[in-house]
């Protein structure tokens, strides 16, 4: 940590970083602060292997945060992006969600965006590594092939995601909310909020009513949030234990079911 006037910094480094890694992470929190809503960390300097931001003082989470941090939410998913998939505005490099590099995309359909790029990438990842089974794989797949086929997709628009909301990335500081370390693209918005539930988050249902009163969710979205946990869960079956693996299958299996139910 080192002050750099009267704003005290800190400083990310890894030399072995993917190529424009944190370049990567700056121009996702300029574009998620370009919408002006929720607040994200200021970046001070990037380069190579390196990233200063302004450190966050935190503090304990708490319910009136929470309300704002959902309803500053809504307006940043509102500020929206160029498509599904899509790189933050001026960036033309790499997207990553941890060090995992992910696809963009230009879709204007979700579903085939988010089974191609936010899903499958990572399942061959999974089983190879031991997390996943092949039957669940499968299992996978055919989710993968409903999604594709647009069996979810709706009229919202592309959002401007965060796209790695979990309660990690979410400091509590004294005056609110900030956001540090995004995989930030086009997406649904549903997704954000999913990942949130995933992992966990202080006063999550005040943060929803938050969210939900600036921009009111769609009819069953409860009942989507294992679809939109797909990802994460990809994600994390591909580097994080078995564990997850068996939750990716487990949310596979129950978005076939939400379709069964569709079709009854």
């Amino acid at each position: 940590m080192r002050e750099t006037g009267r704003v005290q910094t800190i400083v990310k480094r890894r030399d072995d970083a993917p190529p424009r890694f944190f370049e990567a992470e700056a121009a996702g929190l300029a574009w998620l602060a370009a919408a002006g809503a929720a607040r994200v960390a200021a970046v001070v300097g990037v380069g190579p292997g390196r990233i200063e931001l302004e450190r966050v003082a935190e503090t304990r989470p708490a319910r009136v945060a929470a309300d704002a941090f959902g309803a500053a939410l809504a307006r940043t998913h509102a500020a929206g992006a160029s498509a599904f998939g899509a790189r933050p505005d001026g960036w033309r490099g790499p997207l990553y969600i941890g060090r995992r590099e992910m696809p963009a995309a230009g879709e204007a359909s979700w579903g085939a965006f988010y089974a191609r790029d936010r899903v499958r990438p990572f399942v061959p990842v999974a089983v190879d590594a031991g997390h996943l089974t092949a039957d669940e794989a499968a299992l996978v797949e055919r989710a993968c092939e409903a999604i594709a086929a647009g069996a979810f997709d709706d009229d919202e628009p592309p959002a401007r995601l965060h796209g790695d909301l979990w309660n990690g990335n979410v400091l509590w500081a004294a005056d609110g909310v900030v956001l540090i370390d995004p995989a930030a693209h086009g997406g649904h918005r549903e997704t954000d909020l999913a990942m949130l539930a995933l992992f966990g988050c202080p006063f999550l249902d005040d943060v929803l009513a938050g969210y939900d009163r600036v921009a009111p969710l769609r009819e069953g979205w409860r009942e989507r949030v294992p679809l939109h946990q797909l990802h994460p869960l990809a994600v994390h079956a591909a580097g994080h234990g078995r564990g997850y693996g068996v939750a990716l299958a487990e949310a596979a299996r129950a978005v076939l079911d939400l379709l069964s139910a569709a079709r009854e």
